[in-house]
């Protein structure tokens, strides 16, 4: 079914395309600053390149373009609850939370289900948005820990798989 473009619409739609929660963090003048996002993926093997993009009203956009690097979080399904922390605005997320340092002094968040720590490589402007593009230096990831999911505005998860995927990239791709 085409619609008139109408950009609430165009959000809903949007939310059919179920993806992965993430916070990504940084560290800019000693300020530890962090957001959740499902505008994630990944982008190149080699070099090995991701991207995700921030909302150009975001207050602290100014300090994510002087950030030297980055830790993208790919959100357990038990982690709801840090996903509404990092997604709220005018609290302080930090309050009582553990993290250690990673790379460029990034904080690192736990018991998530993989992590990439990133260096910065370019920022473009996309739309409405500005577009990160990272290198992954430093990676890990919990095969015992299933995603947290998103899709239609609500949190979901993975069911038991019947059939196994096919290896990506099909032979058709090329």
């Amino acid at each position: 079914m085409t619609t008139a473009f109408d950009p609430k619409a165009f959000r809903n739609a949007l939310g059919k395309f179920p993806t992965g929660v993430c916070i990504v963090t940084t560290r800019v003048d000693d300020e530890p600053l962090g957001m959740t996002m499902s505008s994630f993926n990944s982008l190149s093997l080699d070099p090995a390149l991701v991207l995700f993009s921030i909302d150009k009203r975001a207050l602290s956009l100014p300090l994510w373009e002087r950030a030297e690097g980055y830790a993208i979080h790919v959100l357990a399904e038990e982690q709801q609850a840090l996903s509404n922390r990092f997604a709220g605005r005018g609290t302080d997320k930090w309050a009582g939370l553990h993290a250690e340092a990673g790379l460029y002094g990034v904080p690192l968040l736990s018991g998530v289900a993989a992590r990439f720590e990133c260096a910065r490589h370019v920022i473009h402007d996309a739309g409405d948005h500005r577009l990160f593009i990272a290198e992954v230096e430093r990676f890990t990831a919990h095969p015992d820990r299933k995603p947290l999911l998103f899709a239609g505005g609500r949190y979901g998860q993975i069911q038991k798989q019947t059939d196994e995927a096919p290896i990506w990239p099909l032979s058709i791709h090329y």
